[in-house]
C-alpha cells in the first residue's frame, strides 16, 4: 500500500449495519508512502493507522467513490 498526504483511506465496514469510514491522510510515516498513516476524519478527530486488506487508499482529486471528476 503506497499513499500521500491529501490521498484518503476508505476502510469498508466489517459487519452487517458498519458503514465506510473515510479519513484524509495528513501524514505519512512510514518510507516511500507506506503505513503507519496519521489520519483525520470529517469530525476532525485524528488516528494514527496501519491499515489492513479492508482499506483502500484513493489518491487526492477523486470522489468518495473512487472515480475522478469529469
Amino acid at each position: 500500500m503506497e499513499a500521500h498526504k491529501g490521498d484518503r483511506l476508505l476502510t469498508h465496514g466489517r459487519t452487517v449495519g458498519q458503514h465506510d469510514r473515510v479519513a484524509e491522510i495528513v501524514e505519512v510515516l512510514g518510507d516511500g508512502g507506506a503505513p503507519p498513516y496519521r489520519l483525520r476524519f470529517d469530525d476532525g478527530h485524528e488516528s494514527l493507522m496501519s491499515p489492513g486488506p479492508d482499506s483502500v487508499v484513493q489518491p487526492r482529486g477523486t470522489t468518495r467513490d473512487g472515480r475522478r471528476p469529469q
